[in-house]
């Protein structure tokens, strides 16, 4: 869907391709019959605040989420599928009789992975018209007596009980982008239980330098001479085109420059919304190669692990490398360049020019992830860099 060229927004056709699903404002239906299995530990639950208002560029993000090829495309990523049906099985204990929500269901299979692992009951909620096709996917299956469909935004539907499982494929690109965890957030103080249990329930976003000649002169120095014409005069553009917005594409372990730097770890037991408005690091590198450094690399892992695992052992943001509550038995999706591929890919922040990088060479600065004040969907990037007495800032915007 995204090429090597990067990625397109819907800034300029009002159409966004986006990663994830949230949640548009249609009243709920299907779940009124439930009413009467409200537990009584609810009639305690906190007075909510009033919900985020549905702004014209969540109903454009929501929108796009109708079209089925953004939901063949997650779906055929056998990484990030087979990792989430791994990942409800391995946690059966948990969730077989039990109430689960899945955060923006798209076409349902998480919920009927839940399903099938004996849930009591499942709500399904997506803003997306896709809903629609999910209640039709419920009833093929003859699921429909324990899988529940809800049509919209999980800040405006309602349930009658509380649930003791969350389940979500919130993760954007680099993690962070589309703003789509704050639905989680949302659902997580609406209704989850104590001690109840959230898939995935961390996650750590990593930036690395890069060194990538062939994606240059791919798209830069094929300007020099193309069909014997010298058009090197398009090279100023070319360069402006090709990198003056943030690329998903795929790179390897070859590319990268330098062990990774954990830029934020998320824990979603106790992560607050006002934590995702802005998030900044500052990094050090020692290049372990001599290169020209053409940008830095961004991207997560998620893992799977219990309630009891969740705040235990986790990188904290700076550290370098990866470091799970326990490798033998954690689930862990990786979107990382050494790991399998998937339509994740990583994001990448290229410079306009190569800096010259010798080994040992010390690459140091900042990066400012935030979101973006018109578009909360969009994210601000600000990338500051230092190596070799030159410093270089690059500010973008992920649209």
């Amino acid at each position: 869907m995204h090429g090597s060229t990067g990625y397109s927004g819907y800034h300029q056709n009002n159409q966004q391709r986006p990663r994830k699903r949230g949640g548009g404002r249609r009243t709920s239906r299907k779940y009124q019959h439930h009413q009467n299995t409200r537990n009584n530990g609810d009639d305690d639950q906190k007075e909510q605040k009033s919900p985020p208002p549905c702004t014209d560029f969540d109903k454009a993000y929501f929108h796009c989420y109708a079209h089925v090829g953004i939901h063949e495309e997650m779906i055929k990523d056998s990484v990030r599928t087979e990792t989430y049906k791994a990942a409800i099985m391995h946690h059966q204990s948990f969730i077989e009789g039990k109430v689960v929500m899945d955060v923006g269901c798209g076409t349902g299979i998480l919920s009927i992975f839940c399903a099938q692992a004996g849930a009591k009951r499942v709500y399904a909620v997506d803003a997306s018209d896709i809903a629609v096709q999910a209640n039709e996917v419920v009833k093929a299956n003859n699921l429909a007596d324990r899988v529940i469909v809800l049509h919209g935004r999980v800040e405006d539907v309602e349930i009658y009980e509380k649930v003791d499982v969350i389940i979500s494929e919130w993760m954007g690109y680099m993690l962070l982008y589309e703003s789509m965890l704050g639905s989680v957030i949302a659902a997580r103080d609406r209704w989850l239980k104590r001690g109840g249990l959230i898939l995935p329930c961390t996650a750590t976003l990593y930036m690395a330098p890069i060194t990538h000649p062939d994606r240059y002169k791919d798209s830069i120095e094929f300007w020099r001479n193309v069909y014997g014409i010298d058009m090197s005069v398009m090279m100023p553009l070319a360069k402006l085109c090709a990198f003056e917005e943030p690329c998903v594409e795929t790179i390897t372990g070859e590319n990268v420059m330098a062990r990774p730097h954990v830029v934020k770890h998320v824990d979603c037991y106790t992560i607050q919304l006002h934590e995702l408005e802005s998030v900044s690091t500052r990094y050090k590198f020692q290049s372990t190669m001599r290169a020209p450094l053409h940008g830095f690399a961004l991207w997560f892992d998620a893992e799977f692990s219990g309630p009891a695992s969740s705040t235990n052992n986790n990188p904290v943001d700076g550290f370098r490398g990866k470091k799970h509550a326990n490798p033998d038995e954690a689930l862990v999706l990786s979107t990382g360049p050494e790991d399998l591929p998937t339509h994740w890919q990583q994001t990448l922040i290229y410079y306009f020019d190569p800096i010259e990088v010798e080994q040992d060479q010390i690459i140091e600065g900042s990066l400012t992830l935030s979101q973006n004040k018109e578009n909360h969907r969009f994210m601000n990037i600000r990338l500051v860099c230092s190596s070799g007495g030159m410093s270089y800032v690059k500010e973008l915007v992920m649209r």
